[in-house]
């Protein structure tokens, strides 16, 4: 095969299941290079806990072990 087929040319040449798939494909890749992104993540809540930062994650761990036990 020297020349080339265009995408249209090589979608024809596929069955009618593989159509559709090539179809679902290219629809998938619009949304996900055309939807917009999402928001920026804030991080306002940042800090929002340094009265704990005495805690470990380890006694973070056994506190909530505890919790569940209950």
């Amino acid at each position: 095969m020297t020349d080339r087929l265009s995408l249209e040319e090589l979608v024809k040449e596929l069955p009618p299941d593989c159509q559709t798939e090539v179809r679902d494909f290219a629809e998938f890749l619009l949304i996900r290079h055309v939807a917009p992104k999402g928001k920026k993540m804030r991080q306002n809540w940042a800090g929002a806990l340094k009265e704990h930062e005495s805690y470990t994650s380890v006694d973070l761990q056994h506190q909530a072990s505890s919790w569940r036990s209950k």
